[in-house]
């Protein structure tokens, strides 16, 4: 049996327990908990996934995340999926959640946001390269190259928040 999830509605609201691998065949709706990772200094992590990543392979992203678990909320997914692709033992603060149609949508995000100050362990398995850019260098390059196209829109949503 594969990894099982929760599959919601609308609302974000569980209506049963599926195999995530089926969820996103049928394009069910579901739930991933990601986190935005700045470092002291505010610049943002950005990654780029590893070639053998099974959704989106060598893209670039501004999350670190994956599925919800069953009973998990997304701030303990968050948590867990920092520390799985990071080697990082933080939690993030929780900003917003919104339903994405683009990339293996639709899912519903939760976003994050963690401020990372020790060294980074990727998990090679999930990331290839990482680099650290202020807003101003992201803007300037996140509508070139492959780009997570759900991340892509995270972060439009993030540094609209921000502007505010």
């Amino acid at each position: 049996m594969g990894e099982l999830i929760e599959r919601v509605d609308e609302q974000d609201r569980v209506l049963e327990v599926v195999e995530r691998a089926e969820a996103v065949r049928r394009r069910w709706l579901h739930r991933i908990a990601t986190t935005i990772c700045r470092d002291p200094m505010g610049r943002i992590l950005v990654l780029r996934r590893a070639e053998g990543h099974v959704r989106f392979p060598g893209h670039y992203d501004v999350m670190v995340g994956g599925a919800v678990g069953v009973g998990e909320s997304y701030e303990d997914a968050a948590a867990r999926e920092l520390a799985e692709e990071l080697g990082v033992g933080v939690r993030g603060r929780p900003l917003f959640t919104f339903l994405c149609e683009e990339g293996i949508g639709p899912v519903w995000f939760g976003v994050h946001e963690a401020v990372i100050a020790e060294p980074l362990a990727p998990d090679p398995s999930e990331i290839a390269w990482h680099a650290w850019l202020t807003e101003l260098e992201l803007r300037k390059v996140v509508d070139r190259g492959p780009f997570v196209p759900g991340g892509r829109e995270a972060l439009r949503r993030y540094l609209g928040r921000s502007a505010q």
